[in-house]
């Protein structure tokens, strides 16, 4: 477990003002950017520091959490870095919510519920106006009213603004083929777009629902070590064949025909909730 970054102490403060004497724990900690999550009597907060390269990918997050509504956010800079602090989101995420059904234990009845509440959550996202830009199998939080809220939103933006100069993609697994295609040939800066969104979506619920990414790269020749910028290639080449493993056929059957759209094919995220109810126990 890492140490909390000194620099960013006024963090520690505004968590401590809201939810008493802490206990910290160390959630994620890779190139640059930490979460932590501070535990008190009164409350529990999530602690995002970002140094370096990724200071300013955290400010801008910390401005889309501003943004949103139901959502409350305190930030602040230090030197190098920005912080920012915000309510912790207690429940599952829907990787852990599909874990029985990857275990083979049953659970579709709660995972199909699950991937209907994410898809409405991503449409709600998308009517107000919003693109979250790296939907993942951890990013969406289910709590015990049903309410999914989402994570990270380190690569959204507002529909009409560009808030970067250059996007090089996030989850290279779950990118649309036409968003590979413009990260690769430009013109930068790139935007991210709802229907790239849904891609990632539909594969999101199919890593959650088998324990594994949707592309068969084994069968293309690229195999573990693989550098991202040739994954990214083959993706915006469509030269990746979808995985033929189908332990849910019933739902993978409906996510295959999103994955192999075209952009202007693809349902939107709230037809997806139509798609994924209709798949049944």
């Amino acid at each position: 477990m890492g140490e909390f970054a000194p620099e960013a102490a006024e963090a520690l403060k505004v968590a401590e003002a809201a939810c008493g004497q802490l206990e910290l724990e160390e959630i994620s900690s890779r190139r640059g950017s930490s979460v932590w999550k501070a535990t008190g009597p009164r409350g529990i907060a999530s602690i995002k520091v970002g140094t370096g390269g990724t200071a300013e990918v955290t400010a801008r997050e910390a401005s889309v959490l501003d943004q949103l509504p139901g959502y409350t956010v305190t930030a602040g800079r230090f030197d190098g870095g920005v912080w920012f602090v915000t309510p912790w989101l207690a429940g599952p995420s829907t990787w852990q919510v599909f874990r029985p059904v990857r275990k083979g234990e049953g659970g579709r009845d709660d995972a199909l519920a699950a991937a209907v509440g994410l898809c409405r959550a991503v449409a709600v996202l998308h009517a107000e106006g919003w693109v979250h830009g790296d939907l993942q199998p951890q990013h969406g939080i289910h709590g015990d009213d049903g309410t999914v809220r989402l994570l990270d939103f380190a690569w959204s933006r507002k529909a009409g603004t560009t808030p970067w100069m250059t996007f090089d993609g996030t989850m290279v697994h779950l990118t649309a083929p036409e968003l590979a295609t413009r990260i690769i040939t430009g013109p930068q800066p790139v935007d991210t777009t709802r229907a790239a969104d849904v891609h990632a979506l539909a594969g999101t619920l199919w890593t959650c629902a088998t324990g594994h990414w949707p592309l068969d790269y084994e069968s293309a020749g690229l195999g573990r070590g693989t550098p991202m910028k040739v994954i990214r290639e083959a993706i915006a080449a469509k030269a990746v064949p979808l995985s033929s493993l189908t332990p849910w056929p019933a739902l993978q059957t409906r996510l295959r025909s999103v994955l192999l759209a075209g952009p202007d094919d693809r349902p939107t995220a709230a037809e997806l909730i139509t798609v994924v109810q209709a798949v049944g126990g």
